[in-house]
Order: C-alpha cells, then sequence, then structure tokens
C-alpha cells in the first residue's frame, strides 16, 4: 500500500443487532486488497454500526461498493428500529482526506462511488458536505428529515430528486448520502438518570441549531437496555468547538439537574490532535504536541520507504 497517499471512510450502517450481519459488511472491506479495517462498532439501542477504513483511494472506493452492496442484500428497513434517525441500509458515506490527499479528490471520489451506487444497487444518492449539489444538501441532517418512511413522498418534491440512481426509494435499502468532508467525531455523554427530558434539554444547550456551540449536532437518546439516557452528539469541527469544552458545558447543565455523568464515548476513530487537545487542557501540559507522540514518529519514518 502507498502510505503516502490515503483516505479514509466511515460508513454508517443500520444495523446494531444482528452481529453477524455486521460482520459480513466488515469482511468486505477486509477482503480489499490496499485497504485497512481499523475499527468497526455496533450499538443495539441505536441499532446501528459504524465502521472505520483507511487505504488508498482506488482500494476504499472499491471496498465501500463491496460493503454497500452487502447491506443492501442484508438489511431491510422495513423492519428497522432504533433510536438513531436512518434513512438507509447503508445510512451515510463519508470520504475523508488523511494523507497525500485533498478534499477535492475526496470530492471527485463520492461523486464516482455514488454514481456507481446509484446505478448499479438502484438506490438513490444524495450528495452531502462538500459535495453537496445544493446548500439545502449540506447537512446531513436535512437530508435524513423524513427518515425511511418519509421520504417515499419526499423523494417526489423536485428539490429532492436524487443526484443519482432512480427517482424512487429502494424498497428495502432506502436512500443514502454520499459526500466528501473534514474529520467528525461521533461523541456521546451518558447520564445517570432515566429521563430523557434532561437529556434533549442538554442536547439542546450544546447544539448549534439551538444556539449552543457552532460545529456541534446533538440529540437526546434514551439508552433502554443501559436503563440510562445519553447526549448523542456529531462534532463537525473539534478545532472550532473543543470536546473538552462542550464536555464540560454538558457537566455544568447536568449538574443543574442533579444528575452526574456516568460515561462517554467515542463512536469511531478519533484524530490524534482533538487527544492532545483535550489532554492538554486536563492536565496542563503546555508544550504538548503531535511531535512528542513517538507513534506519529513511527509512522513518518515507515512513510519514507
Amino acid at each position: 500500500m502507498n502510505l503516502k497517499k490515503l483516505i479514509e471512510s466511515v460508513p454508517n450502517f443500520s444495523e446494531g443487532r444482528r452481529e453477524e450481519v455486521v460482520k459480513e459488511i466488515v469482511k468486505m472491506a477486509e477482503e480489499t486488497d490496499n485497504v485497512w479495517v481499523f475499527d468497526w462498532s455496533m450499538d443495539k439501542d441505536h441499532n446501528r454500526s459504524v465502521i472505520t477504513i483507511v487505504g488508498d483511494p482506488e482500494g476504499v472506493s472499491e471496498a465501500i461498493f463491496k460493503m454497500s452492496k452487502k447491506a443492501v442484500e442484508l438489511i431491510d428497513l422495513r423492519h428497522h428500529t432504533g433510536e438513531h434517525p436512518r434513512m438507509g441500509s447503508v445510512d451515510v458515506i463519508p470520504f475523508i482526506p488523511i494523507r497525500g490527499s485533498t478534499m477535492e479528490e475526496c470530492i471527485e471520489i463520492s461523486k464516482k462511488v455514488g454514481k456507481r451506487i446509484g446505478e448499479e444497487l438502484k438506490v438513490p444518492v444524495y450528495l452531502y458536505e462538500k459535495s453537496a449539489t445544493t446548500p439545502l444538501r449540506e447537512n446531513l441532517a436535512d437530508i435524513r428529515k423524513g427518515e425511511f418512511e418519509g421520504f417515499f413522498e419526499k423523494i417526489k418534491l423536485p428539490e429532492w430528486a436524487p443526484d443519482f440512481g432512480p427517482s424512487e426509494v429502494h424498497p428495502t435499502a432506502g436512500v443514502v448520502a454520499v459526500g466528501a468532508r473534514e474529520y467528525l467525531i461521533a461523541f456521546n455523554v451518558n447520564l445517570g438518570t432515566k429521563d430523557l427530558k434532561i437529556a434533549e434539554n442538554i442536547a439542546k444547550a450544546v447544539r448549534n441549531s439551538s444556539g449552543g456551540y457552532r460545529f456541534v449536532k446533538a440529540i437526546g437518546v434514551d439508552l433502554k437496555e443501559k436503563g440510562i439516557v445519553q447526549v448523542s452528539m456529531n462534532m463537525t469541527n473539534y478545532k472550532k468547538s473543543p470536546l473538552h469544552r462542550v464536555f464540560e458545558t454538558i457537566r455544568i447543565e447536568a449538574e443543574r439537574y442533579g444528575v452526574p455523568i456516568v460515561g462517554s464515548e467515542i463512536i469511531g476513530m478519533i484524530p490524534m490532535d482533538a487527544i492532545i487537545q483535550t489532554y492538554k487542557f486536563y492536565l496542563r501540559i503546555d508544550d504538548l504536541s503531535s511531535d512528542k507522540v513517538i507513534e506519529n514518529k513511527l509512522l513518518d519514518k515507515i512513510s519514507e520507504f
């Protein structure tokens, strides 16, 4: 594999309860040349899985198509329920430049992969974020509004004609959003209460759309299996809306309700810079940087060969 030119993709699939199905999807990437599967996880309450793959552009593109094809075969949204909003068996496919690659290249990759999914799998495709063809489609939440059930009428509206694929929703696989974007951190904070309203109020306090942090999307989620609630977030720019600042706001808001934070989680992967940023804040390390992380130096040396 050419370590000097790498991209990442973090597809989300609407299956978090049948491990055998998720493993079949992961297998598609594992069997693709020049692709690494860095991480995969599944959540029963969200009924969703997130898979992180990294590799050269051609390998990642091929792996994503094969994973999408398998998801269309195995996941039927007519029988899907979960806390996380969804509109497709493969719900969203982002491409992110990592090393020696550019956002422009990832935009082109998203269009090629999206076109192939639309034509070969017969699933309507919407380009989002940096790949969006109209401002209406930049925000994933705007595309997903109405979810799978609502898309059968939504797709008939002229402004919601798909970018690729048929003009009818796939009967079992729905629709999919494909695009290029910057790093996104899926960050969830668990609260020691069963009161969903508290999680919803705190989510409202931190999310951009209701006056919170500019680069935070947040919802309150009921984790029935764990007997707690959660503030579930997508951090779309950790440099401008840092994790530690958002976490501290959630902690302060939770204290108002007499509710403790009982844990937090990262879904998928996280950039080293975000970890360093958080460490610097909590440990007061003034001169901490990525240059002091030995694994980063090792990777630089390996890529020289």
